[in-house]
């Protein structure tokens, strides 16, 4: 779609951050994630907005795709819709005042 990669922004669910945490950067490493791996190989770089949904990392070993795939626990569900609400909110903000005011609105402690 010859889109600049400034005006993408990828999504993650991110297991190296507590549950409910963002951070939204505008390079990076894969950290490991398969799907981030992806993007930079397509992209040919590493230098593209992220928006990194914290899912924790609270499955025992070699159980991550089942926990990564499985139920939101109770605790989880209650903070969904707030959470969902907030993701949203990030992602216009990003459309519509760019990633340096969204990085300054939305990094940071996570009050739920």
């Amino acid at each position: 779609e010859n889109i600049a990669k400034e005006n993408i922004l990828i999504i993650t669910d991110d297991l190296n951050l507590s549950f409910g945490s963002i951070r939204i950067k505008t390079k990076g490493s894969d950290g490991g994630h398969n799907g981030l791996k992806d993007i930079n190989e397509k992209l040919g770089n590493q230098n593209y907005p992220r928006f990194r949904f914290g899912v924790s990392a609270n499955f025992s070993k070699g159980r991550q795709s089942n926990y990564v795939l499985g139920e939101w626990s109770k605790e989880e569900n209650r903070y969904m819709p707030e959470l969902l609400f907030k993701g949203a909110a990030l992602i216009k903000e990003f459309g519509t005042a760019g990633i340096g005011n969204t990085m300054n609105k939305y990094n940071g402690p996570l009050e739920l």
